[in-house]
């Protein structure tokens, strides 16, 4: 099996698309100690850190890891906004919202792993001319990687949900990965498909499981169920009773603009057309944020945003997939995720140039 270290790993979207696709996730490191716990929950044998890359000298690094350079595969989501045409390659070391980065890139020196993964917001490609992208580039290509990038949206890979994402992939060599070996469904997921059988279960509010008594009827429905049939963290709350009103008066694949008037407290005309969205049940669901409480989705029936489980399930995290922490920690850890189905898609043309 092809070794795995994620770095940013958040809760580990990323690692479990390439658990599924048959990866050994031997590590991953992060800041935040409730994905950490989520990451280690999910993933019996590999190691899950909390803690400061900036803090992980080379020492730390083997006393953690061991040789790491039997690491096939680095994944991550390092930030890159510090990369500027403003700011000089001399100084780019320097600059604090690069430092990350290049721990990142100090990983890849110690591992020389075959393939390298970094996942962006798609922005970058643009940003500032395409400056951050450009030196990604030339930073792996001179390390003897070849380079390509590509932004994907998650839809195409099985995922319910609209979700773009860029996707730089790095190998050793002189092959370029191809992304349009990156296997797509070929018809997408909807929001009914991922959460419609919750539906009788809106009056569950206890930290117990549910049951499924029911048999998957679709493919979607069987990757999702877990073994048992159980279904944690479907705890159903509703906002306050001023919110229920105005989301009532939208319909699915509405928004903001739906509600009357005079139930805002200021006549705005400006919010973004994502504010008060209830999502389609027949279509796909827009990208999954980080928020509750200020959640801009609603559930397509109910006057509510959609359960730490349902937005799991429209990120493709399979049900037995167990999140640690509070029900805002879980929130934050599923917005923040990429897509396991998406990652497995990308995990399994990777496994093919791997295997060459």
């Amino acid at each position: 099996m092809h070794k795995v270290i994620d770095l940013f790993c958040g809760c580990g979207g990323l690692s479990e698309g390439f658990k599924l696709a048959g990866y050994q996730i031997v590590g991953g490191i992060d800041f935040n100690k409730e994905a950490v716990d989520t990451f280690n929950r999910n993933f019996k044998g590999a190691k899950g850190i909390c803690g400061d890359l900036l803090k992980m000298d080379k020492t730390e690094i083997i006393k953690q890891f061991g040789d790491i350079r039997d690491i096939d595969v680095i994944i991550g989501g390092p930030p890159c906004q510090g990369f500027s045409s403003a700011n000089r390659w001399q100084k780019e070391m320097e600059d604090p919202r690069n430092k990350l980065f290049f721990e990142f890139v100090k990983f890849v020196d110690l591992a020389q792993p075959k393939a390298v993964l970094i996942e962006n917001v798609q922005g970058i490609v643009t940003r500032n001319n395409g400056y951050a992208k450009n030196r990604i580039y030339e930073i792996f290509t001179s390390r003897g990687y070849t380079v390509n990038h590509c932004i994907l949206n998650a839809s195409d890979y099985g995922v319910p949900q609209n979700r773009k994402r860029n996707f730089f992939v790095m190998l050793k060599g002189n092959d370029k990965f191809n992304f349009d070996s990156v296997k797509k469904v070929p018809d997408k997921v909807t929001v009914k498909d991922a959460i419609g059988e919750l539906y009788n279960f809106e009056s569950h509010d206890s930290i117990e499981p549910i049951i499924l008594k029911n048999p998957p009827d679709s493919p979607y429905r069987r990757y999702l169920r877990s073994v048992d049939n159980s279904v944690w963290d479907h705890q159903v709350h509703y906002p306050a009773e001023k919110v229920q009103n105005r989301i009532s008066f939208v319909p699915q694949g509405g928004n903001w603009k739906d509600i009357p008037a005079e139930l805002w407290p200021s006549n705005r005309q400006n919010r973004h057309s994502s504010a008060y969205k209830r999502l389609n049940e027949s279509d796909q669901s827009c990208t999954i944020d980080t928020g509750n409480a200020h959640s801009n989705y609603f559930h397509p029936l109910y006057n509510r945003i959609p359960t730490p489980r349902e937005a799991a399930r429209l990120q493709s995290f399979p049900d037995d997939f167990i999140f640690s922490g509070s029900r805002g920690a879980m929130y934050r850890q599923v917005g923040n995720a990429v897509p396991p189905l998406l990652a497995k898609a990308l995990a399994e043309a990777i496994k093919k140039e791997l295997d060459k």
